[in-house]
């Protein structure tokens, strides 16, 4: 018999589970949550027990008992700034994320559902690559405003795990490599690992416009849109955040859809995702920099990843730094999955959370 790992992964709309033999995920379901479900509480926390119950309802409709599993993994939430690999959940964590998270945020309940899942099986919780993982130098804190610290927030789960993947399908290990790794879905971010530690990273909110993110713009021209009295706060964060990028320009998030425009002679169209593609290359070549264009490989990952056509403008662009790698997907549930397997069969051990992290 294998070790089964059940993996946590809750959204703003849904919560998805998986459950993995091994390496093999042998069921999983997105759970969709009603917007009048979710309207009844007043903040994200107090959806626990809804989400919880739903979870163990899917389990036990589909057979499975949680006295099978040998460990829960949850998304990693809203901490302060933490290592990347595992950690386990404990009462400091639980506490920290039930009365003291950084923001409000749906992964949040990652940890504190897995914690109590796993106290009913009588294993141990754990989370697992949150994107919170902060490895910066400190020479990459420096943003050119003494009052705004760049800070790391990153899809380290994705990115870390493809990293992984990748070096042992070149048989040498993680921290032995350098990679640059671009995760490409609703949002775009890319980081560079230098032998084993996620060195430095563009956030989705400092590199590349995606298909619904901003993405760096020029300062001066957001400060006056900023201050136009024309939008409100939450007006700004939602255009930058939710109706910019490929939304923006061309009324959908569907890359799929843009694509669609294209072969029909959109050359509007064309325009906008090949700057797509532009603005990703540019960001992987200013990550080559930070470990002096010493980079063993290049990885292109996320949704959109899945796309030929833009992956195929990025290769040629950044061909001459180092080869290009697709691994297309989200890949989220495997990885948390394979995280906390990877500590069951003693290959990692997990961090220990504690008040200095709190």
């Amino acid at each position: 018999m294998g070790y089964k790992v059940l993996a946590i992964n809750p959204g703003s709309t849904s919560t998805k589970i998986a459950l993995f033999e091994d390496e093999n995920e042998i069921y999983s379901e997105n759970i969709e949550h009603a917007a009048d479900e979710l309207n009844a509480f007043d903040r994200v926390g107090d959806q626990f027990e809804m989400r919880k119950d739903a979870i163990l309802s899917s389990l036990n409709s589909n057979g499975y008992d949680v006295t099978i599993l040998s460990a829960v993994v949850g998304r990693g939430g809203m901490l302060p700034p933490v290592k990347s690999g595992a950690y386990e959940v404990n009462a400091v964590m639980v506490d920290r994320l039930k009365n003291r998270a950084i923001y409000e945020h749906a992964s949040n309940l990652g940890a504190l559902i897995a914690y109590e899942i796993a106290n009913m099986a009588q294993v141990t919780a754990y989370i697992y690559d949150s994107v919170r993982v902060d490895e910066m130098n400190d020479v990459a804190r420096i943003s050119g405003m003494v009052d705004i610290p760049r800070e790391s927030n990153s899809h380290a789960l994705n990115s870390r795990a493809m990293a992984l993947k990748l070096s042992k399908q070149l048989g040498k290990a993680y921290d032995q490599m350098n990679f640059i790794v671009a995760h490409m879905g609703g949002g775009i971010s890319i980081s560079v690992h230098e032998k084993g530690k996620m060195v430095d990273i563009i956030a989705d909110d400092e590199g590349p416009f995606s298909p619904e993110r901003a993405g760096r713009v020029p300062c001066k021209q957001l400060v006056n849109f900023c201050y136009s009295e024309k939008y409100s706060l939450k007006d700004i964060k939602n255009v930058m955040r939710t109706q910019s990028g490929l939304k923006g320009y061309l009324g959908t998030a569907d890359a799929r859809a843009v694509e669609k425009m294209i072969e029909q002679g959109d050359a509007y169209a064309k325009l906008i995702y090949e700057s797509l593609a532009y603005q990703v290359s540019k960001g992987i070549g200013e990550l080559a920099t930070v470990v002096d264009g010493k980079v063993d490989a290049i990885i292109l990952t996320g949704g959109i990843a899945h796309s030929k056509l833009l992956t195929s403008w990025i290769e040629k662009k950044v061909a001459f730094i180092a080869s290009v790698y697709v691994l297309p997907g989200e890949n989220e549930m495997s990885a948390l999955a394979l995280g906390a397997l990877r500590v069951l069969r003693n290959e990692e051990v997990a961090s220990q959370y504690s008040e200095s992290d709190a």
